[in-house]
């Protein structure tokens, strides 16, 4: 198919004669054919003027339309309506920086395994070792990832790209092409798939799996089209009553001179007033990087889900380390201040959940990633279908109206201005026995003094957490000392997969052989001595809590019924009747009750069963039933 637009023209001569270049080069395309040779001479000679045109073969575009159409399919076409395929061949391993450890070790046990083979000496212990040493540091690596190491693995060139995902989670797929008002972006992939039987109308950024298809695909970049492609097809889906799932992945819009041209911005914005709009749910799910206004224009969701390794930002690292400390170095420092990763946003409430990616990263396991994407929308998209139209559009509302956690007009207190950030938690394993002793000394002693005052008002649940915090973690290193830590991960990794499915036989009795043999051996760990000091202190404050907690039921009844005696005791007749046996008494000249005669005991306990009588009474009264006995009483609420 040839285009003129391709063609290079080619001017010579004399140019002083009064008709332009310009005018005489359209008079002869207009007026004469190019020659079919592919080369040839355009108008005729005047005045030393040569027009050359050059018309170059270019090979027919099939997207999307394929050779060789579906004979059961109406039209033949739509099972080829997306033109991603599986690749030809597996993508090379890319190894990150933070990983060059890992791979260290990796090599060692090849390189002994090598040795083996070649030589037939056992070296079985080395290798089992070594396997050990490198599951461990693997572990401790990938849980306890730093922020600029997520960000490396959210670019991972193998990470599984948004229609990766749709494939492996839908029963049917078609994608939908175009804006109807320029072109294809081919940076935006929409489509309406089924999960379960369950339509949903698909969008998302979409990279690509190698150079070639980045290149196609501009990194995942999209342009105005792209935005105003996902414009339409969020109406398309407002209108049939189709939910709408977006998969962000993307380092932001491209940011170029024509895209700015044709209203990079303008289309970013009527995204986010028509999403507050829709009356469907809408869920996104951040599934690599979530950059600025690539991300900005599809993220505003009822459900706004993160994968463990996602990040979502608003500059990158490194742009945000060149602007405050002039240099890209700084973006360690940068992703840490930031709080761009899963974990930070949940935290400031910015997303709603956190999807669980293996060990390594998504491209670690991508199949089991996706089935934890589909678990994750199907879930969220079961809660918001609860919800009636007005509702879903209050909710998505209120979700980013609550978004920064301040209040105008309220004058913050001058004295909590001096420290206003939040202390953290110090790591499981850092404070001192010494320390966790000092404050059960004084959770004790503040329960004393509250008992004195007839007041217990505090809260023991901060203590009960960190203590609880310090034995799990000192369990773990006991584990790790026994050697099977690596046995509790492998099991844990079994029941994950598993999901909601029933233990098999065999599973249950391999949880009890690990159990019993950590009991067995728990003596034998180095941090025993730790465990069981902190599991002291857990039930001493427990024991102090459930005190606390029964004082503070107690002690309103306790009141209560003083009051009550002192209201039985007052009574004219009662009073009356303790007076003169009080006389009697002192009449008598005796201070003991046996020294007492008889008449004057028999007196004294008819008193009692009085005072007693109307103490009943007076406490069944207001609600308190009183089970009585002479020299013995049960209450009871």
């Amino acid at each position: 198919m040839a285009s003129a637009s391709h063609s290079p023209v080619i001017l010579s001569g004399n140019l002083s004669f009064a008709t332009s270049a310009s005018d005489l080069l359209r008079s002869s395309i207009n007026g004469v054919p190019l020659k079919t040779s592919g080369r040839g001479h355009v108008g005729s000679r005047q005045k030393g003027l040569n027009i050359v045109a050059k018309v170059r073969k270019v090979k027919k575009h099939e997207y999307p339309w394929p050779q060789d159409p579906v004979s059961n399919v109406k039209g033949g076409v739509l099972s080829y309506l997306s033109p991603f395929k599986p690749l030809k061949e597996k993508p090379k391993p890319v190894t990150l920086e933070f990983e060059k450890p890992l791979m260290d070790l990796q090599k060692k046990i090849i390189d002994v395994q090598k040795i083996a083979n070649e030589t037939g000496l056992d070296f079985s212990d080395q290798i089992i070792s070594l396997e050990n040493k490198y599951q461990q540091a693997r572990k401790e690596l990938y849980t306890h990832l730093t922020p600029i190491q997520r960000v490396n693995i959210a670019r991972h060139p193998n990470r599984p790209t948004f229609l990766d995902h749709v494939f492996n989670i839908t029963d049917k797929f078609v994608e939908l092409h175009g804006d109807r008002a320029g072109y294809d972006d081919p940076a935006i992939v929409t489509g309406i798939g089924s999960i379960d039987g369950r339509r949903f109308m698909f969008m998302g950024h979409q990279k690509g799996r190698n150079t070639k298809e980045n290149i196609q695909r501009n990194f995942g970049m999209p342009t105005p089209h792209g935005h105003r492609k996902v414009l339409r097809m969020m109406n398309y889906a407002d209108h049939h009553g189709f939910p709408v799932v977006i998969f962000i992945d993307t380092p932001g819009a491209f940011a170029d001179l024509k895209s700015e041209e044709l209203g990079q911005g303008e289309s970013i914005a009527q995204n986010l007033r028509t999403i507050f709009g829709l009356k469907v749910p809408v869920v996104s799910i951040v599934t690599g990087e979530g950059g600025s206004g690539g991300a900005l224009a599809v993220v505003c969701a009822n459900k706004l889900l993160m994968l463990e390794n996602a990040v979502l930002y608003v500059a990158s690292p490194e742009a945000c380390a060149a602007i405050l400390w002039k240099t890209a170095k700084a973006s360690p420092k940068a992703a840490e201040k930031l709080k761009i990763t899963a974990n930070d946003t949940c935290k400031l409430q910015i997303s709603d959940g956190i999807i669980p990616e293996p060990l390594g990263g998504a491209h670690a396991d991508p199949h089991w990633t996706s089935q934890q994407v589909k678990k994750a929308i199907l879930e969220s998209m079961d809660e918001l279908q609860e919800m009636g139209t007005e509702e879903l559009l209050r909710q998505r509302m209120l979700k980013y109206r609550k978004i920064g956690r301040f209040q105008e007009g309220l004058p913050v207190d001058p004295e909590k201005k001096v420290n206003m950030k939040r202390k953290e938690e110090p790591r499981p394993g850092l404070i001192s026995d010494k320390v966790l002793q000092g404050e059960v000394d004084k959770l004790k002693e503040q329960i004393m003094k509250a008992k004195e005052l007839s007041s217990i008002d505090m809260d023991q649940n901060r203590l009960i957490e960190k203590l609880k915090r310090e034995i799990s973690y000192e369990f773990s290193e006991a584990a790790k000392a026994l050697g099977i830590e690596e046995k509790l991960i492998r099991m844990r990794e079994e029941f994950a997969k598993a999901e909601n499915e029933q233990l098999t036989s065999v599973q249950i009795e391999n949880l009890e052989n690990l159990k019993n043999e950590f009991n067995e051996n728990l003596a034998l760990a180095p941090n025993y001595g730790s465990l069981k000091y902190k599991l002291s202190l857990l039930k001493e404050v427990t024991e102090a809590k459930i005190f606390a907690e029964n004082y503070k039921k107690t002690h309103p009844l306790k009141a209560k019924v003083n009051e009550k005696f002192k209201e039985v005791l007052e009574k004219s007749t009662l009073k009356k009747k303790m007076e003169n046996l009080k006389a009697e008494v002192e009449k008598a000249g005796v201070s003991t009750f046996e020294e007492f005669d008889q008449e004057l005991k028999e007196k004294v306990l008819d008193i009692r069963e009085e005072v007693e009588y109307e103490f009943v009474n007076a406490l069944e009264s207001f609600g308190v039933h009183v089970t009585s006995k002479f020299g013995q009483s049960s209450v009871s609420v």
